[in-house]
């Protein structure tokens, strides 16, 4: 959430920001946060003024006492009396202002960096890099071709893993439900390949790996900002008041929640395979055919906690990870910079990453990298101490799928479909044992 310094030193960029997202009314929020903000403060300083008063009196009762000045020493403990029955207001409403406030601030976006463009929604997103004009077909395996508008007709992931055996949608259905579906064979080993090959990639790259618990408690949601903002797209066991994670990002981010880090060891960075859930209520039609948008699905993320002079650079760093990983699988790809009205409530810049699916014709969001600054961490008091003046900072966190797999499986299949079978990548072959799926 944002810190309260923000709001009061930088007032015209916070409004200006979340007008970039298009958050309704930015300006009455923030003054409402002022406002609130100025009440507490000024209900601590009575109340500090109000302790400074008695102790005051308090010295001067047992001096009036000793000079038998008893009447006057009465007076001043009515006067300790009073000051003790407004303390408890006070304190009473510096409680309740305080609530108020963290209330409103959880429903106040983060604000986007200067370098967000402008617009609403993902028509507006910026392409910055696409490998299509830069390739040929013989930079890729098997039957790839470097213009989507010329290819010839392909069949869909969900008829090849069919035709080759690979994944029962209509399985998952009878075992779960629609989104749940069953790999099998060829398809599953594929499937271990690349959780595999993700996972050495980033430890290669630096990441220590983790395994987290893929079920959280309510306090993890909210310091990372799924709740209570998406409680409707997350899975909650109601009787524990757990919740399925959405991504492996809550868990592990949420190991240094209520922790203090030293600078010499940032940036912390961090990886973890898990099964992620998500209810995505209301989801329908063409566009969840198949592998497309899933219930359950396998993912790798990439973490980093890291100090503010830093993170840009650790940014740079994972999206350059990320698109070595499309590189090394041989898809075409391209990196999207996100619009302020399609980040995420939580981030502050964002890139995703989009395979281009040739059977489908359309291209599908593989990772969404992104950096939080301080949002996340204000949430989690997630900070570290500066070597220099030891001064305790709020870090940045960062995040980014290496790489979420459904997609990244569909477009293996579709893009590398010849007339003798599905020709594997190179860098997966020494994983699952193939070459080729005949």
């Amino acid at each position: 959430m944002l810190t309260l310094r923000l709001i009061n030193e930088q007032t015209d960029r916070v409004i200006k920001g979340l007008e970039k997202k298009h958050f309704p009314e930015a300006a009455q929020a923030i003054e409402k946060v002022k406002d609130i903000d100025r009440s507490r403060r000024e209900a601590q300083q009575q109340l500090d003024a109000n302790k400074q008063e008695a102790n005051q009196l308090a010295k001067q009762i047992g001096l009036l006492m000793r000079e038998g000045k008893r009447e006057e020493a009465e007076a001043m403990k009515q006067r300790v009396a009073g000051l003790k029955g407004t303390e408890k207001d006070l304190r009473e409403q510096m409680e309740q202002a305080e609530k108020d406030l963290t209330e409103l601030l959880c429903q106040i976006p983060n604000i986007p960096y200067d370098e967000v463009p402008e617009g609403r929604s993902a028509e507006d997103n910026r392409v910055v890099k696409s490998n299509l004009k830069e390739c040929t077909q013989s930079d890729f395996v098997g039957n790839w071709d470097a213009n989507p508008e010329n290819t010839e007709a392909k069949l869909p992931h969900w008829e090849l893993a069919k035709k080759y055996n690979l994944i029962d949608f209509d399985l998952g259905v009878k075992i779960t439900g629609a989104g749940f579906p069953v790999y099998i064979g060829k398809g599953a080993r594929l499937q271990r390949a690349l959780i595999n090959f993700f996972l050495d990639e980033a430890q290669r790259s630096g990441y220590t790996e983790i395994i987290p618990p893929t079920v959280v408690n309510a306090a993890s949601g909210y310091g990372t900002g799924q709740l209570p903002d998406k409680e409707g797209q997350m899975y909650h066991c109601e009787i524990d008041d757990f919740y399925l994670i959405p991504t492996a990002e809550v868990p592990v981010t949420n190991i240094y929640r209520d922790v203090i880090l030293d600078e010499k060891d940032l940036p912390i960075k961090n990886c973890a395979y898990t099964e992620c859930f998500r209810r995505e209520a209301g989801s329908y039609g063409k566009d969840v055919r198949g592998l497309n948008r899933l219930h359950e699905f396998a993912k790798i993320e990439i973490v980093r906690i890291d100090t503010p002079e830093h993170s840009k650079e650790s940014h740079k760093e994972m999206l350059a990870h990320v698109e070595g990983l499309l590189q090394k699988l041989e898809l075409p790809y391209r990196i999207l910079l996100l619009c302020g009205g399609d980040q995420s409530f939580t981030s502050s810049i964002c890139y995703d990453f989009e395979v281009y699916s040739e059977a489908q014709h359309r291209w599908l969001e593989v990772s969404s990298v992104s950096n939080f600054d301080t949002y996340q961490a204000n949430r989690l008091k997630c900070r570290y101490r500066k070597s220099e003046n030891k001064k305790i900072e709020l870090c940045h966190t960062l995040n980014g799928s290496a790489l979420a797999l459904p997609r990244i499986m569909a477009s293996i299949l579709e893009n590398n479909q010849t007339p003798e079978g599905i020709r594997i990548p190179k860098a997966l072959v020494p994983y699952c044992g193939f070459e080729i799926i005949d």
